[in-house]
């Protein structure tokens, strides 16, 4: 049975309280950190990294929590208010998901953000590692310019540290990562979760951060690809925060105070969770709004 972890985005706080869950549910006797396959997409991709650096889960917990072990973030100078009526504007007047893509990489190109390696030297603060792990590991970008998805991994030619800041480049808030002669964008753009990339694999588990509702339109909405892997015969678990992590998580998950709040929710939430394995639910084919009726969150207290 080849299992398979995914990790969607969620900002600094999204790190910090994936590390608490996945803490936690070691805790409770149901470690997933060990899956041999894990898809990461912006944050996710940072925690993904860091799972196979080698170190234990106690001292990547305690890098959340622990002021003096926490890797030097920076709090973005940027109006998210702003920033979001502009995306609402994009979605407004694009008429397919790649439309929307290119449009999104229009207005990262044009941000006036920190400089690349100002932003690369926090990708790199956040890594204990920056060698590809030996086991499987998809870290999902998308090209600024084509507006197509890029999957990064040990077999591409690109660092593990340029491959993560990729993914974590948020439209707008962080500089388009170079790497060649392309610039990439936070593989959020292309869906928060990627979980399709999980493809394979016979048991999935997908931690959502930021919930299962996508911010923007996706060729392949987490319930789309949730059910698609079950009616495949994967067993899917997904699981979003409670009410207590997202109060800790805030209003703002890219500002590095939600750290420790974020990491001691997630921990707490980790212990109280018992996976529930879900199986097909419907059939293949199903519509979106379908399929959204019939997929209800499969992690369980």
């Amino acid at each position: 049975m080849t299992e398979a972890l995914v990790l969607g985005g969620g900002g600094v706080a999204g790190v910090a309280w994936t590390i608490g869950l996945l803490t936690g549910l070691a805790d409770a006797g149901q470690d997933v950190s060990g899956a041999e396959l894990i898809v990461g997409t912006s944050a996710g991709s940072a925690v993904a990294a860091q799972l196979g650096s080698g170190l234990g889960l106690e001292e990547l917990y305690a890098r959340q929590v622990e002021p003096e072990m926490q890797a030097a973030e920076i709090m973005p100078e940027v109006d998210l208010a702003n920033l979001g009526s502009g995306i609402a504007a994009i979605m407004q007047t694009a008429t397919s998901e790649l439309e929307i893509r290119r449009a999104v990489g229009r207005l990262a190109l044009e941000a006036d953000t920190v400089p690349e390696p100002e932003r690369r030297a926090v990708i790199e603060s956040r890594l204990p590692s920056h060698e590809w792990p030996a086991r499987a590991l998809k870290i999902v970008a998308v090209d600024a310019e084509s507006g197509e998805p890029r999957v990064f991994d040990r077999t591409s030619g690109v660092s593990l540290v340029d491959a993560v800041a990729a993914s974590c480049a948020v439209p707008g808030v962080w500089p388009p990562v170079t790497i060649g002669e392309h610039r990439y964008l936070d593989g959020g753009v292309r869906s928060h979760a990627n979980a399709d990339y999980a493809a394979g694999a016979s048991r999935v588990v997908v931690v959502v951060p930021m919930g299962q509702v996508s911010l923007l339109p996706s060729e392949k909405p987490l319930v789309q690809a949730v059910e698609e892997l079950r009616v495949r015969g994967v067993e899917v678990a997904v699981v979003e925060p409670d009410e207590a992590s997202r109060l800790a998580i805030g209003v703002n998950a890219l500002d590095p105070s939600t750290r420790r709040p974020a990491a001691e929710a997630g921990r707490v939430q980790g212990r109280g969770l018992k996976i529930e394995w879900k199986k097909a639910l419907g059939r293949a084919g199903m519509t979106i709004r379908e399929l959204t009726r019939a997929c209800p969150t499969a992690m369980e207290r």
